[in-house]
């Protein structure tokens, strides 16, 4: 192989791992941002009232497509919110059962708890999403 074949393939290399490194980061890993987010109880400064306490069902969770979220309850009055983006292909998530959220698209399950990954192909969980919960409203921020 000649040298100018080299160091294209060398440039062409950096740049998608710098492109990788760059769109990993977005997922939140390693900040504070990384961990799911309980109820901030009694702060209802948050944006707009995404439901109810009572719209999100023990042990399951519900997905707001539009505004690409899924909120969980795994225990009661326990909230988690999550990114409804699948880290696999950047399917929407579209159901939340038996304890999993549900990406349709290549069959991802991740953790109503911490959005880990519990089937592939996703290797990262989703990320989490800040919430407050006060007086029976959820919002989102």
């Amino acid at each position: 192989m000649n040298a100018r074949r080299r160091t294209v393939l060398a440039a062409g290399a950096a740049g998608a791992a710098a492109l990788a490194t760059g769109c990993g980061s977005s997922d939140g890993g390693g900040g504070e941002d990384a961990s799911p987010t309980p109820t901030a109880s009694g702060n209802a400064t948050g944006g707009a009232e995404l439901a109810r306490t009572a719209d999100i069902p023990v042990g399951g969770g519900t997905v707001f497509k539009e505004r690409k979220v899924v909120v969980t309850q795994p225990e009661e009055g326990e909230f988690r919110a999550f990114s409804a983006v699948c880290t696999h292909a950047s399917c929407l998530v579209s159901t939340v059962s038996d304890g999993t959220i549900n990406c349709p698209c290549h069959g991802s399950k991740y953790s109503i708890t911490d959005a880990a990954v519990e089937a592939g192909p996703a290797t990262r969980p989703l990320p989490a999403e800040r919430i407050t919960v006060s007086g029976g409203a959820i919002r989102l921020g």
